[in-house]
């Protein structure tokens, strides 16, 4: 991990209610270093239902296979994650591996292992040594207690800066249901699926169905809109579980997303993915600067997000913004090279509320000095008006600094 904390970081770590139905347990298995902490386990009472939406990498871990066909039954009871290594490119030890991981785990919790679901990260194409968890899955069980997600969220970090944690109350008829998440993610980030790594618990009684149906359409404007460097993970996972016991102070039973009573808490859960996301795009590798890239005016939504993600995953983009260069030409190359529609002579560009750039050539009424102060902040707004449309996106990213660079240069050591 990571030894200095990213200076994005956000200020205050919330005070994280426990979920009712849901114990948390953290210990150190060896999985790559000695006396780590790199295991979390989650445990679930019955009737706990589980959706989830994976990476569409064509090499995905094994641990996200796993849980892609352990999802149909739509019942959870634990949930085993694990740091150091991504058990992803390792072949039939691979897949050995989940399935020994679930039956110890199953044995440890007492239900059947189609009901554990798991998730990896770290190194890709090392062996998983399974085995390990064997020394720890019986006292993770016999220790674990409601309320630890800030311990969760630490013991699956690799190399972030720090724990990624958010909460949220919401109104589901006439009783509060609860939403807690954690994440972790600073590195080989562009998740077109969800995150990296997120899990999130809430009391309110969803069907799988129905939880389903939020979750992917939550990613859409959360993980979804995150880049870091442009790399999807193989081991990308999102899985969301819901206890139900909020039953018992009157919250009513929700069989499909479209119930109207849900609306509060679709608010409430895309609150929290949001503020998950832009912590992971906070916490990128050396990252510096929080950056906003905005596109509107375009063909349609879907052409706005994908030049927007041309932007905010160009190196030379980003290494100006790290540079504190508002070098707007680095966007209009991005933009041209997008794949879409866009007019050079109608393109507009501003960074924060300057316009730089206007129909094809500098502001008449650019200032230097403005925007070189402007691009001093930690946080970073670029904005391109495409004059074609209605279409509008906005995506999140960071800068591209030396430190990404050393991060990654021996990240297997």
């Amino acid at each position: 991990m990571a030894s200095a904390v990213s200076p994005l970081a956000p200020k205050k770590v919330p005070t994280m209610p426990a979920i009712a139905g849901v114990r948390l347990a953290t210990g150190a298995a060896g999985i790559k270093y000695k006396g780590r902490t790199d295991v979390l386990l989650a445990l679930f009472d019955k009737g706990t239902t589980v959706a989830g939406v994976f990476t569409r990498s064509k090499c995905p871990s094994a641990p996200v296979e796993w849980c892609r066909a352990k999802l149909k039954g739509g019942k959870a009871r634990a949930l085993v994650v694990n740091s150091g290594n991504a058990n992803a490119f390792t072949g039939k030890n691979g897949r050995a591996s989940v399935a020994y991981t679930a039956k110890i785990a199953s044995s440890a919790a007492g239900c059947k292992p189609g009901e554990i679901f798991l998730a990896s990260t770290g190194v890709i194409g090392e062996p998983l040594p399974a085995e390990r968890f064997d020394g720890v899955m019986e006292g993770l069980v016999a220790q674990a207690a409601p309320g630890r997600f800030l311990d969760a969220a630490n013991a699956i970090m690799t190399t972030d800066t720090f724990p990624k944690v958010a909460t949220a109350t919401a109104k589901l008829g006439e009783a509060t249901v609860t939403i807690c998440g954690v994440a972790k993610g600073a590195g080989m980030i562009a998740p077109d699926m969800a995150t990296m790594l997120s899990f999130i618990f809430t009391d309110a009684p969803i069907s799988a169905e129905a939880l389903q149906g939020l979750l992917s359409k939550g990613v859409t404007d959360t993980f979804n809109a995150v880049t870091i460097d442009g790399d999807t993970s193989t081991s990308d996972t999102l899985l969301a579980f819901a206890t139900g016991a909020a039953a018992a102070q009157g919250a009513p039973r929700i069989e499909k997303a479209s119930d109207r009573r849900l609306a509060p808490f679709r608010e409430a859960l895309h609150a929290v993915m949001a503020d998950l996301a832009e912590q992971v795009a906070r916490d990128g590798e050396g990252a510096r600067k929080l950056v906003e890239v905005i596109v509107e005016g375009a063909t349609s939504s879907k052409s706005a997000r994908r030049i927007a993600m041309a932007i905010a995953n160009s190196p030379l983009v980003k290494t100006a913004i790290a540079g504190e260069d508002a070098n707007w030409g680095r966007v209009v190359m991005a933009v041209g090279k997008a794949g879409e529609p866009a007019d050079r002579d109608k393109l507009s560009i501003w960074f924060g509320d300057t316009r730089v750039a206007h129909r094809g050539m500098r502001d008449s009424t650019y200032d230097e000095a403005k925007v070189s102060a402007y691009m001093r902040r930690p946080e970073v707004t670029l904005k391109v008006a495409l004059g074609l449309g209605t279409g509008r996106d906005r995506v999140l990213t960071c800068d591209l600094t030396k430190e990404y660079v050393t991060i990654n240069g021996d990240y297997r050591s």
